[in-house]
């Protein structure tokens, strides 16, 4: 399975806003700063992002983008879905876009690649924005070293 960059960057920025503690909503300008996304790219993301009804977004000078809902309850696996398509290695195993095998006969291969998208589905199927901000809480702490003796 590969991600495109339109995926991951679609992911970070709902990550970034899920890290947003602020109740003031995060401009695009604030997301591609922060998540290194060209801007133009993330704009068009946002706007496919708002059309699925995984951000919310406010006009004028305090405006921005939120996320539609709570980061507990938003899992990685349903954005991957949504901008990319199915999680399969091959698309004979897809749950939701099965095609006929190419190979004939009894293919060797069918349940070794079923296992491999099983057990990608349950990793991103489990994982939240919440989840990932807790596995990743101390990437954010920044060391004062102490100089007391």
């Amino acid at each position: 399975m590969t991600v495109s960059a339109k995926c991951y960057y679609a992911l970070r920025a709902l990550y970034a806003l899920a890290e947003h503690a602020d109740s003031t909503p995060l401009k695009a300008s604030e997301i591609a700063e922060r998540q290194h996304i060209p801007i133009k790219f993330l704009e068009a993301i946002l706007s496919q992002l708002k059309g699925g009804g995984y951000v919310n977004s406010r006009r004028g000078v305090e405006g921005g983008y939120f996320l539609a809902k709570p980061a507990d309850r938003l899992k990685i696996g349903e954005v991957i879905r949504f901008i990319d398509g199915p999680i399969a290695p091959v698309d004979c195993v897809s749950v939701s876009r099965p095609k006929e095998c190419e190979y004939p006969g009894q293919c060797p291969f069918f349940g070794f690649w079923g296992r491999v998208r099983q057990s990608i589905s349950d990793v991103v199927d489990q994982t939240t924005f919440t989840d990932l901000m807790k596995e990743n809480e101390g990437m954010r702490r920044v060391y004062i070293p102490d100089w007391t003796i």
